[in-house]
């Protein structure tokens, strides 16, 4: 939801929140070229390569990895369109086919290291059961679809995607899972003068802020480092551009939070790399910010929400709100229209509590809505930390538009939370843990690439 304030004018200008190499195809007879001289292996090209390369035929990175044959398990183009669609399903811009090329293959390669997860599990005897699978499915669509789960599949279908592609996503998340709790997660150790030190540092940190952030990780190395800061732009402009910042979380980023659309948790500037916090300091909520570089790749940020350490979160106050509204005929004129907010603005503006609403609201023609059981975070971010700032009997500016109305928010009532205690030494002993298991992760699914057989077709 993007909230327009409206000052003088209805159709004023406002402010919103939010909203890879290529394999080379060698023709048959190559086109003519220089002579290229040898070069000698040295620490700065390990490979040798020559510096002037000359590519024979056109790179069509689609065409070349249409397909994938990975240790026997075939990878079908459909698989690649169906998954695709999950992604850009939540994306609100149309996609270039540049873009949808990029896309493409990204998504391949998620396929890829999604069926060496399985295949591992599998051949550690930890085989994913069809009923967890159906399980976990049916959950998904009766919290997106409440008592009619069966148009999960509906839905899934009418983006050209398929309930076996979710399924088979769903497959390699938990055989991840399994895999992390027999081989990476016995292995991580944390003492509790860890902990402990930890603990002492956020009671001494009371009252400084802390983010809950989602992040989208791409590791580079030397060698990649322009490909994949160009793919992170890319990624950066479609999420500009509306796309789904859990969705691209789920198919991009590299850290094991993709399988929970990249949310971080709550987090201090201190926890975070010094290039991050940095960036997270500056952030409001709801806003966008990268690629950002880091030791080892490059980082998408997204503000979720903000508070301070050990300190009541605004955001879990319990508001008792009024919006009042007016709508507008078909074929208003623009004057008529700045001529109704006027006269609604006057209204509001005269207000002197809750307790004026409903009898004046209906002298106008204005719609009153109440809610008195709302909490902050359910709001949309901009509205949010404007209502927080309001005292009790007061409203927000005016924001709308002709087509959806005109409305205003009277704060009437506002329960705030206590003081939050420090975590428990369990809930940070967790937190290590993940941080340390999620860098291990990395590296198993790097060795699980190295081994495999692939073959592209």
């Amino acid at each position: 939801m993007s909230v327009k304030l409206f000052s003088k004018a209805l159709f004023g200008k406002t402010g919103t929140a939010l909203a890879a190499a290529g394999l080379v195809g060698l023709a048959l007879m190559p086109v003519a070229a220089p002579a290229q001289t040898v070069a000698v292996p040295t620490a700065d090209n390990p490979f040798g390569l020559p510096q002037d390369i000359s590519l024979f035929g056109k790179a069509d990175p689609d065409r070349r990895t249409a397909t994938a044959v990975v240790n026997g398990f075939v990878i079908t183009g459909t698989d690649i369109d169906q998954r695709v669609a999950l992604v850009t399903a939540a994306s609100d811009a149309p996609i270039s086919p540049e873009e949808m090329l990029r896309l493409r293959v990204q998504v391949l390669r998620n396929l890829i290291d999604e069926t060496l997860k399985i295949q591992a599990a599998e051949a550690a005897e930890m085989k994913v059961a069809s009923e967890q699978v159906e399980q976990t499915y049916q959950q998904l669509a009766a919290q997106n679809f409440g008592n009619q789960p069966k148009k999960m599949d509906e839905y899934l279908q009418s983006i050209n995607s398929s309930p076996a592609s979710l399924k088979r996503q769903i497959e390699g998340e938990a055989a991840w899972d399994n895999l992390l709790r027999r081989n990476i997660m016995p292995f991580v150790n944390v003492s509790a003068e860890e902990v402990n030190d930890t603990l002492k540092r956020m009671n001494e940190a009371k009252g400084t802020d802390e983010y809950r952030l989602g992040e989208i990780y791409l590791s580079a190395t030397t060698e990649n480092r322009e490909a994949v800061l160009s793919n992170a732009q890319k990624i950066m402009q479609q999420l500009q551009q509306g796309g789904s910042f859990v969705a691209y979380a789920r198919q991009f980023s590299e850290a094991t939070t993709a399988v929970v659309g990249g949310d971080l948790g709550w987090v201090r500037l201190g926890q975070l790399p010094p290039q991050l916090a940095d960036a997270a300091r500056t952030m409001s909520t709801g806003q966008l910010i990268g690629p950002v570089e880091i030791p080892g790749g490059f980082s998408i940020l997204y503000l979720i929400n903000k508070r301070q350490v050990l300190m009541a979160d605004p955001n879990e106050a319990v508001l008792n709100l009024k919006q009042i509204s007016i709508a507008f005929a078909p074929g208003v004129t623009q004057a008529q229209a700045e001529l109704r907010v006027a006269e609604f603005s006057t209204f509001v503006d005269g207000l002197r509590g809750c307790a004026d609403v409903d009898a004046g609201a209906a002298r106008i023609g204005a719609e009153v809505v109440t809610n008195d059981q709302i909490k902050a975070e359910a709001l949309p971010p901009q509205l949010r930390d404007l209502i927080l700032t309001l005292q009790i009997g007061q409203t927000t500016p005016p924001f709308g538009n002709v087509q959806e109305g005109v409305r205003v928010f009277m704060l009437c009532g506002r329960d705030d939370p206590k003081d939050a205690g420090a975590p428990t030494f369990n809930a940070v002993m967790d937190q290590i843990e993940q941080e340390r298991v999620n860098k291990a992760a990395q590296r198993f699914l790097r060795d699980l690439r190295s081994d495999a057989y692939i073959e592209y077709n």
